[in-house]
């Protein structure tokens, strides 16, 4: 990262939230998962991160049903990612739809963006448990 960097390229580090970006340098655009208990890996998260995120940053929350969705607005009110960061709303393909994803949003009044998973509507014969993966 560091030689891109001082060669002039824009970064953006795309991580899972488990391991720590205190190293990272602060030119880099951090886009930071924050897996939501549907994923079975929220307790796996280093929440010290978010200590760790400037404005250009970017979490994403990938949810795959209403308490997944209920749990990322309690995190980003009780950790104040508004005023933090860039926030992602990604609807897990095909089990939750993104009209319905779009209407919690809208409902929260956050700043909150929907995110699809362009793979899933890319390639959606594609998805993990059909054919071979991708």
């Amino acid at each position: 990262m560091d030689i891109l960097l001082n060669d002039g390229y824009r970064v953006l580090l795309e991580t899972n939230g488990s391991l720590s970006l205190e190293k990272v340098d602060q030119r880099v655009v951090k886009i930071m998962d924050l897996k939501c208990p549907g994923s079975g890996m929220s307790d796996h998260m280093a929440f010290s991160n978010i200590s760790c995120l400037r404005p250009e940053d970017e979490v994403k929350f990938v949810i795959s049903d209403a308490r997944d969705f209920d749990w990322a607005v309690r995190i980003i009110r009780d950790h104040g990612l508004v005023q933090r960061c860039n926030l992602l709303i990604s609807p897990v393909q095909p089990n939750l739809k993104p009209s319905v994803a779009a209407g919690w949003i809208l409902r929260e009044k956050l700043p909150l963006r929907l995110q699809l998973q362009l793979h899933t509507l890319i390639w959606p014969d594609k998805l993990p448990g059909r054919d071979r993966g991708y």
